[in-house]
């Protein structure tokens, strides 16, 4: 397979670490399906099986997957976790993105 340009940064290897802790030998898969207010919605979650396809990233001790699909959407992003003050959130700069939603969790292209 073919590598691709994906950054993860820091903070989001450092907090996908504490989510994975309680999770045993779980992988955090990163997706873009279609939906949200701007056409395209990220989608996060923790699964056990790396799927036929899947981009398999692997930085300091963690696994994130990333399906064939996705990978079109994602190419040349930066994966960063943000804490400000009242909120924390994994924050995805995508620069095939045209426009995002105020929530940056939905995006055209």
């Amino acid at each position: 397979m073919v590598d691709f340009n994906i950054q993860v940064t820091s903070s989001a290897i450092k907090r996908v670490k504490t989510l994975l802790a309680k999770r045993g030998d779980a992988k955090l898969r990163i997706s873009v399906e279609s939906g949200g207010c701007s056409g395209m919605q990220y989608k996060y979650e923790f699964v056990q099986e790396i799927e036929e396809g899947d981009q398999v990233i692997k930085k300091e001790g963690i696994v994130i997957l990333i399906d064939p699909i996705s990978r079109e959407f994602l190419e040349g992003s930066i994966v960063d976790y943000v804490q400000n003050l009242g909120s924390a959130y994994f924050e995805i700069r995508n620069p095939q993105a045209s426009a995002k939603c105020g929530c940056g969790n939905s995006f055209a292209v």
